[in-house]
């Protein structure tokens, strides 16, 4: 009994935040997985053309000006193939040289590197026409439509790196704003996807919850990571309020300062 107890002590009571994560997160990533399939299954029988692609794009052709469709189409252009690897490159360096680690480089390059062979997959494998060029703004696009690549892509490489920043961060306010910002850019994008009819609503729900569900495993992996890395700790697990220690064999919790007022290993 004693020993049951004492394992329980140095296994689940300090990791409770972590368990909690892997388990929460995990679920999570299931719901995902199968909200995109039932988003599938309406493309394949055209039940989303019908109930829900049409109608969002006929929307979007009565809310389109030229002032608008400008302004639209460059903001979609920073989650293309040139504008989001400068962005995520400039982003993931400056954050590089801020935790003063190269997890956030390892993360976000893997990470992107998934979404995009997902992408491309899912364009050979689905092969949907995209909406018609009469429907939509210049400069028009001929790749497959499903899924939207544009989306997809931000969705993971915006969520990577907000949530590593917010490892940094000890403000509340600060990682609410940060949180609430990237959720901004990412719907922006999938919905700019629509207006300029460049992709259907299904498209762009499908890349929003595959984005999800690999963020979410990202996230994951990066704190089982951290559980493993330090089984020997008997700390609490590492929170945005609480960061893992910077020194090896620490035991009281407490993390070694860094920039940005956060660990400067916790990334």
């Amino acid at each position: 009994m004693n020993a049951v107890t004492e394992r329980w002590g140095r296994w689940v009571v300090p990791y409770a935040a972590m368990w909690i994560t892997l388990l929460v997160g995990g679920a999570i990533v299931v719901v995902l997985a199968l909200m995109g399939a039932e988003v599938y299954d309406n493309v394949v029988d055209e039940a989303g053309l019908a109930n829900l692609d049409r109608p969002a794009l006929a929307l979007s052709q009565d809310l389109r000006t030229p002032a608008l469709d400008s302004a639209v189409t460059a903001f979609t252009n920073i989650g293309g193939g040139i504008g989001m690897p400068i962005l995520a490159s400039i982003l993931t360096a400056w954050l590089t040289v801020v935790t003063r680690t190269w997890r956030p480089l390892i993360l976000v390059a893997g990470a992107a590197a998934v979404s995009t062979t997902a992408t491309t997959a899912g364009k050979k494998l689905f092969g949907r026409t995209r909406p018609d060029h009469a429907d939509a703004v210049a400069p028009y696009e001929t790749s497959p439509s499903f899924p939207s690549g544009h989306t997809l892509n931000s969705t993971v490489v915006i969520g990577v790196l907000v949530y590593l920043t917010c490892l940094h961060l000890q403000r509340t306010v600060a990682r609410v704003a940060l949180i609430a910002a990237g959720v901004i850019f990412v719907a922006a994008m999938g919905l700019s996807r629509v207006f300029l009819g460049h992709h259907w609503m299904t498209d762009v729900i499908a890349a929003w919850l595959l984005g999800l569900a690999w963020l979410g495993i990202v996230i994951l992996a990066h704190r089982l990571f951290h559980m493993l890395r330090h089984r020997a700790h008997a700390g609490p697990a590492p929170t945005f309020d609480q960061p893992l220690s910077g020194k090896a064999g620490a035991t009281d919790g407490t993390a070694a300062p860094g920039p940005a007022g956060g660990s400067s290993r916790s990334g």
